[in-house]
């Protein structure tokens, strides 16, 4: 059984082209990543995916199963966890996850079952009596992801999960999500974050409706070509601005601390410095640095940039 297959899809709203062709084909027991910005079609992927949307033009296959013939199935298989925390914010912890047992006809006696293990998961056991509303943001998303689990879905579907959560708190999420890797639940999640996306098994990197490449995290930063060199400098836009006159604005990367360079002529570094000497401060030195996967995307979206 492939648990999820994404053939050709396409999603326009009016003029706006939201997706376009993509595909893929989620594993058995993997964490699947969709990662890109805000607007990279994302969300209407993800729900498509669990048929609160339907394509276009297209096809997604849910456990070998057409999504838009075959939605109720589906809805009673998947755990689908939205952006924004869609719990009832004024019952406890407890009639939250009661609730959801209910509402996908878990037995009562299973409900209770899986609320102790549930709590053991979570660690939300001493706060079951708390309303929802009065978690924290990390707290909340462990709920939310515990009612998700009540009716024991075998494909989860999380769409950008840790948004606005605390550093900590998405540690521990992501702790939770390995478990139930181990488990063999399959996994497709969305995310800004390229620290989460490095978790993944396989990730998708899409930008403006395409996927841009597909492949395990390492895989990805190991296809890379070229060398990227950093300058580390305290007022990285005014540096970034003096690269511009003499390179390439897509060879050349703005970060918080910095200034990232790729080598794309394959100059070798000592040849780069002799090259940027005259633009750099005493205190800036191209420095060898490992590509990351931001600097592969930030390229990849440049280069989608100069197709369009």
């Amino acid at each position: 059984m492939i648990p999820i297959k994404v053939e050709n899809i396409h999603k326009n709203y009016g003029e706006i082209k939201a997706l376009k062709g993509v595909g893929f084909q989620v594993n058995e027991g993997e964490i699947f990543g969709l990662i890109g910005p805000d607007g990279a079609g994302k969300t209407t992927l993800m729900r498509m995916i669990v048929s609160l949307l339907f394509p276009d033009e297209g096809n997604i296959l849910f456990m070998d199963r057409d999504v838009v013939s075959n939605n109720a199935f589906v809805r009673s298989h998947v755990g689908y966890m939205p952006q924004r925390f869609s719990l009832y914010q004024d019952l406890s912890v407890e009639e939250n996850l009661l609730f959801f047992g209910d509402l996908f006809n878990v037995p009562k006696e299973k409900q209770h079952q899986r609320l102790e293990r549930l709590y053991n998961f979570s660690r939300l056991g001493p706060f079951k009596k708390r309303f929802a509303g009065a978690l924290s943001g990390g707290m909340k998303q462990k709920l939310a992801l515990s009612c998700m689990l009540m009716h024991e879905p075998e494909i989860m579907i999380l769409d950008e999960p840790t948004f606005g959560v605390d550093p900590v708190s998405r540690l521990e999420f992501w702790n939770i999500l390995g478990t139930l890797r181990d488990q063999g639940i399959t996994q497709v999640i969305t995310t800004p974050y390229m620290d989460e996306a490095a978790r993944c098994d396989r990730i998708a990197l899409i930008y403006a409706g395409n996927i841009l490449a597909l492949d395990a995290p390492d895989k990805i930063i190991a296809d890379f070509p070229y060398n990227i060199y950093k300058i580390a400098s305290e007022v990285p836009h005014i540096l970034f601005n003096n690269l511009k006159s003499v390179m390439e604005e897509k060879d050349i990367q703005l970060f918080a601390d910095g200034v990232h360079v790729i080598d794309r002529n394959k100059m070798g570094i000592n040849e780069m410095r002799n090259f940027l000497k005259a633009y750099l401060k005493d205190d800036e030195e191209p420095a060898q640095s490992n590509a990351n996967l931001e600097n592969i995307f930030l390229d990849l979206m440049h280069e989608q940039k100069e197709q369009v």
